[in-house]
């Protein structure tokens, strides 16, 4: 992560932050790198082939004909002095082998949900849960349907109150980042209460 600032006089330098965007097969992962990166993203994704019959569950998602094997990776300036790079994690558990390593050095995450499986959500939020690494739940309204609120969706996946939960369309540019800054929000919140907790006075 690098620092921001810049000697008097000089040209500012952001501060650049970590951000994975995670979540179960088909949430829109991709999607949402897309709607918010500066520049052209960087995507990993291949077609579905009958390799992957038996493998990857497309309940819920049978139309899709491609997946993300690697990362996607974008990039969104925030403000001179606050620069996000975007990790999009690979939804199969075939590639959960990876999320370790995209995880290092994360300030935060997104976890992206369908409310049509969110059991696909859980492993993800036991992931962050698990490494202390703060999250918000992004509920990708496919379609523009909104058939629960926040709060249910918070009761079915079992979250604290720490966790933002954010009603979104991740195709949408505004949506997306709405998600992003409650994850931003969440980390502050956290290290606010860290250095509460050592009898310190956040700044």
């Amino acid at each position: 992560m690098t620092r921001g600032g810049a000697a008097a006089g000089g040209p500012v330098v952001p501060t650049a932050l970590k951000i994975l965007i995670a979540g179960g097969f088909g949430v829109g992962k991709t999607t949402m790198v897309n709607s918010v990166s500066e520049v052209s993203p960087l995507r990993t994704e291949e077609q579905l082939t009958v390799a992957s019959e038996g493998v990857d569950d497309l309940t819920g998602v049978e139309r899709k004909t491609s997946t993300t094997v690697a990362l996607d990776f974008g990039r969104i300036t925030i403000s001179p002095e606050l620069v996000l790079y975007l990790f999009g994690t690979p939804g199969q558990e075939r590639f959960w082998f990876m999320w370790d390593g995209l995880a290092t050095g994360a300030l935060g995450a997104v976890v992206l949900a369908d409310t049509r499986r969110l059991d696909a959500s859980f492993a993800s939020i036991d992931f962050f849960e698990s490494r202390g690494i703060p999250f918000a739940v992004g509920v990708n309204c496919f379609d523009g349907r909104r058939d629960v609120d926040a709060e249910q969706v918070r009761q079915a996946l079992d979250l604290g109150p720490a966790a933002p939960v954010i009603l979104c369309d991740v195709r949408e540019s505004k949506s997306s980042k709405e998600v992003l800054l409650a994850v931003l929000g969440a980390a502050r919140r956290k290290m606010e209460a860290r250095l509460v907790a050592a009898g310190l006075r956040p700044g």
